[in-house]
């Protein structure tokens, strides 16, 4: 049975288990090998997808076909939170609400919306992405967390896979919120949890809605029986908005930054970080080392 477990995230309806594990294997092994490390079987390896449970058959729901009209009040809840993330991280290549005249003071209208949209596109962090994407990603996170028929689907596909062998468990955007989920549900004897470009500390939108939910004390609760969480960021990612989870979840989380480059939250540049090779070796091999 598998010793890791590593969860994809958004946008990945059009793959699939076998993909995925092609893409992220040699790249999670390229980062053990900068851990000093080495992994030869990649059956202990595995990478359930979920992908399917955000992809309607027939339909155009998913994908670029998107457009501003769809996008509903969570979405644009979301929308406006990446707008200002991106003013944040690239105040010169995107404007802001204050560029348009009246933008704070409109609903959250289309109007607005497509403002949100145009600003976006001028991030690099966006270069790759459609309008119709990123629409689609965001409503792929909004039905994770709301429709509890998807919930379900989506939680149990990774907590089947997680089995009394499997020692790490690593998460990739909505991945992390998924796996830490699905190991607070199902501990076995997992040693570490890997978070890579997580948006696991954004509240309102993901931290206040966890399940299990966090305490009075506004305290996440701890995953299971994980001895270690190393939580894995890119300064430059605005998926992970809270780049430290420490706050949210006990000083316990071990928060590393580490750079991807031009693509921040590309889940196999997380994979290759030494950073990320470590935190999974000291789950594989923490009894003989």
């Amino acid at each position: 049975m598998a010793k890791i477990v590593a969860v994809h995230g958004i946008g990945q309806q059009f793959k699939g288990d076998e993909i995925i594990h092609r893409e992220w294997w040699p790249a999670f092994v390229s980062g053990l090998h900068l851990a000093g490390r080495d992994l030869a079987d990649e059956r202990e390896f595995v990478c359930p997808f979920y992908g399917h449970c955000f992809r309607r058959a027939g339909t155009l729901s998913t994908g670029d076909h998107f457009q501003v009209e769809d996008v509903h009040e969570e979405e644009s809840a979301w929308l406006d939170l990446l707008w200002d993330a991106a003013v944040e991280s690239e105040p010169k290549a995107v404007p802001s609400k204050a560029d348009y005249a009246g933008a704070r003071t409109l609903a959250r209208t289309p109007q607005l919306m497509q403002r949100a949209l145009n600003a976006l596109s001028r991030s690099k962090f966006w270069t790759h992405v459609s309008e119709g994407m990123l629409i689609g990603d965001l409503k792929q996170v909004v039905s994770y967390l709301n429709n509890a028929d998807v919930h379900e689907k989506v939680l149990q596909i990774v907590v089947d896979r997680i089995t009394p062998d499997t020692k790490v468990v690593i998460g990739h955007s909505l991945g992390s919120v998924v796996a830490y989920e699905a190991l607070c549900r199902k501990p076995a004897n997992v040693v570490s949890f890997i978070s890579i470009g997580s948006p696991l500390g954004i509240r309102n939108l993901i931290f206040d809605r966890l399940l299990p939910r966090p305490d009075a004390n506004g305290t996440g609760a701890w995953p299971g029986q994980v001895k270690y969480w190393t939580n894995i960021a890119d300064k430059g990612d605005l998926v992970a908005l809270e780049k430290s989870l420490a706050p949210f979840f006990g000083s316990r989380v071990k928060d590393i930054l580490v750079y991807n480059g031009s693509d921040a939250h590309h889940g196999e540049r997380y994979l290759t970080a030494r950073e990320t090779g470590e935190a999974a070796s000291q789950g594989l091999w923490e009894r003989s080392s």
